[in-house]
């Protein structure tokens, strides 16, 4: 079944109604080669209305780099997203994953290593992620982490009032500015007296920016780049305030698929320290391995970045998903049973964990463990008392794997975790020198799905019904991080709820109990997951079932669900 590109899915989505006044105040213009001014297209085009003190990120400075960067990248962008397409096409039609023969010699040189830890970036034990709203970027400062993954991508939903004010945040906190006071009148201030080094998570490639529109020198009009916008905006106004307060400009990258896609970012570096008067270098990036494309591109993506990356992060949640939208159609042996039966101890995520580690290990990278989807709850203490044990069993088995840190989505996990990482580490920063020469990983062992065992169960198919619902209403009233059922939620769990079912649904698979997965089953287990949803005023429910059904219940496999649903309804 052939599917459009997810830049093509992207550009469907409608322009917001702008607010006129703004348009021409916020629109940039060439420059003419020669001559006095003239009135032309403007180029860079902000079609929302503009908040209280969106003027300060929106500049017309930061919006003529914003239009540099698509003039230089778009491009590019479009043709490494076709080729996503062309891959998928081919993991329908039975061609697998591999190593890339004509990389082998990059694979095979042992002499070259990537930039790796930059100021701030040396002990990266315990990393606290979440989204970039005030509250949680204060809570997030104040928690006692090594580092603070500040994201704009999966923890957060890309209204335009999410997107513009996370930037206030980070923008406000590099200058001494930042403070909430909540609607109740509870007041936050960063008072940690050190606090953990930002490295930033733009939005990936797939996905745009409706707000923002871009006219290219061929005169084509098209949506701005998701990533290029939350990159752009925040490296052009902090860069020089991040170094000045002795960091750098840092960045997870999410969702790469190739070392092409890691180049393209390692020239926007480039092109950005350049055009900043930035030494080279300066910038670093870790790299989210959160595909099965990826995985079997591990080395060749470090090298791509080698001048630029601090390491690799096992982003597992989201590593899952890829494997079922790859191999979705691909029959009975790629059917994965239910989620909770999907951990990181299976023989396909070990060997993708233990080639990660050994991978950056060789190359001098660190090596940085995944988010437990695990969360405490301060009202209920038999909940805290799971979760606490079920993280530190998932961070001891990080830490003797060899890895250099990890992730956590609270603050009352960072003591559990740390405690595991301290006892392995002791006083030293990382284990980046300890070789893991034992582990030669094949791509027969990435791609074996059989051997998880476990079974498709009623009870699972409607948990992945229930949570996928309500993280859809979650994200669409603008809450991309949410706590349901004792587990941090994101759009990537959410993705595996919803590729799940459509893949049950797809191979006709039979649960535990002898039903056959089917439209009659799945609308019968729909409608009693919706009667027992806690509808509240405002709520966006009726929106997340249809999007749920389009995501989960049509012949067409959209590659992202939050293509559609952002085009739709953000």
């Amino acid at each position: 079944m052939l599917e459009r590109t997810d830049a093509a899915a992207s550009e469907t989505a409608t322009t917001a109604t702008p607010a006129t006044t703004e348009r021409a105040r916020f629109a940039t213009e060439p420059k003419p080669a020669t001559g006095s001014f003239r009135t032309v297209e403007p180029r860079i085009e902000v079609t929302a209305p503009l908040g209280e003190r969106y003027d300060e990120i929106l500049t017309p400075e930061a919006l003529e780099f914003l239009a540099e960067l698509h003039d230089r990248f778009a491009h590019t962008r479009h043709e490494l997203l076709a080729v996503r397409l062309q891959t998928r096409v081919d993991a329908a039609n039975g061609r697998d994953p591999k190593f890339l023969p004509e990389t082998e010699r990059i694979r095979n040189d042992p002499s070259w290593r990537v930039a790796g830890a930059a100021p701030g970036l040396e002990d990266r034990r315990v990393e606290i992620t979440g989204p970039t709203d005030r509250k949680m970027a204060i809570n997030a400062l104040n928690s006692g982490a090594k580092v603070w993954l500040a994201d704009q991508e999966d923890a957060t939903s890309p209204t335009w009032q999410n997107v513009i004010e996370g930037q206030l945040s980070l923008f406000d906190f590099l200058r001494g500015n930042l403070e909430y006071t909540s609607p109740e009148g509870k007041e936050y201030r960063v008072t940690a007296s050190e606090t953990p080094t930002i490295v930033m998570r733009p939005r990936g490639w797939h996905l745009t920016e409706k707000h923002i529109r871009f006219h290219d020198r061929a005169g084509r009009d098209m949506h701005a780049s998701g990533s290029l916008v939350d990159f752009g905006l925040y490296f052009f106004h902090n860069a020089q305030k991040l170094i000045d307060a002795g960091r750098g400009p840092y960045f997870y990258l999410p969702k790469l698929e190739s070392h092409r896609e890691a180049k393209l970012w390692n020239d926007i570096f480039v092109y950005a320290q350049d055009r900043l008067g930035i030494p080279q270098g300066t910038v670093r990036a870790t790299v989210l391995i959160e595909t099965i494309q990826a995985a079997f591109q591990m080395d060749e993506i470090l090298y791509e970045l080698r001048d630029h990356c601090a390491g690799l992060n096992a982003g597992r949640w989201d590593y899952i998903f890829s494997i079922v939208k790859t191999f979705r159609s691909r029959g009975r042996r790629w059917v994965m049973p239910d989620r909770k039966a999907i951990t990181m101890t299976v023989p396909f995520m070990r060997a993708y964990t233990e080639l990660l580690v050994a991978t950056c290990h060789k190359r001098g990278a660190h090596a940085i463990g995944g988010m437990s989807a695990f969360i405490p709850n301060r009202r209920d203490a038999e909940v805290t008392e799971r979760a606490l044990a079920a993280v530190a069993a998932d961070k001891r088995r990080e830490a003797g794997d060899g890895f250099d840190g990890t992730w956590v989505a609270h603050p009352d996990l960072i003591p559990t975790a740390r405690a595991e990482f301290d006892a392995v580490l002791g006083d030293r920063p990382n284990q980046v020198d300890r070789l893991r020469d034992d582990v030669h990983v094949t791509a027969a062992q990435l791609l074996d799905i059989p051997s998880i065992g476990g079974q498709v169960t009623e009870a699972g198919v409607r948990d992945n019904i229930s949570i996928g619902i309500r993280y859809i209403e979650s994200w669409l009233r603008g809450v991309g991080a949410a706590a349901i059922d004792n587990l941090m939620e994101d759009a990537a769990t959410a993705e595996i709820s919803r590729s799940q079912v459509w893949q049950w649904l797809n191979d006709n698979t039979v649960t535990a109990e002898g039903t056959r997965i089917d439209q009659t089953s799945i609308v019968r287990l729909m409608a009693a997951a919706v009667a027992d949803l806690p509808r509240f005023e405002g709520d966006r429910f009726d929106d997340a079932i249809s999007v749920f059904r389009s995501v989960a219940l049509e012949p067409e496999f959209p590659t992202f669900l939050t293509v559609g649903a952002y085009a739709r309804f953000l």
